[in-house]
């Protein structure tokens, strides 16, 4: 099992997710799309899972969030690249705490700890996105000190854009 990584709550405990965590990343992602109402997006499964996050070429880390010894949030991340600062930084892809662990700063810690990584790795900036409709997160990563980037707007390819360009 991954080392725990202390945090000042004494009831929580975080560690780094490892390939028998899989499925529990899984019900994770399936939560979070319940919540954001885009459990019909949801194609990942516990092979791909297994592949993309523990296979050959890791594509992100995931932190797992325990509250005395029940598994309470994780948070998934990559790495990414600042042409402008000429420093690696942090994507925050997801975050998502259980509904009955919200109000005990189990959020919190785990964005302190990817701050905390942040720093460790000499990032210049921790991203993340999140709904518009989204209010209770808003609020929450305001009062750590996060703002919105005004003036950009995200674009995405996917399905048969993203095959059209890749053949053009």
């Amino acid at each position: 099992m991954a080392a725990e990584i202390p945090t000042r709550l004494p009831k929580l405990t975080l560690r780094p997710a490892e390939e028998a965590d899989v499925p529990l990343i899984l019900a994770f992602i399936k939560g979070l799309a319940d919540y954001e109402r885009l459990a019909h997006e949801v194609v990942a499964t516990e092979d791909k899972l297994q592949e993309t996050l523990f296979g050959e070429h890791p594509a992100a880390e995931v932190m797992l969030a325990f509250w005395e010894g029940e598994p309470a949030a994780f948070a998934l991340f990559f790495s990414t690249y600042s042409t402008f600062l000429a420093r690696p930084g942090l994507y925050l892809e997801d975050l998502f705490v259980k509904p009955e662990m919200r109000g005990r700063g189990v959020g919190r810690a785990l964005l302190a700890y990817l701050a905390r990584l942040a720093v460790a790795r000499r990032c210049g900036r921790l991203e993340w996105a999140v709904l518009d409709w989204n209010a209770p997160a808003i609020g929450f990563y305001e009062t750590l000190g996060a703002f919105a980037m005004d003036g950009w707007t995200t674009y995405r390819l996917t399905g048969e854009a993203l095959e059209r360009l890749a053949e053009a």
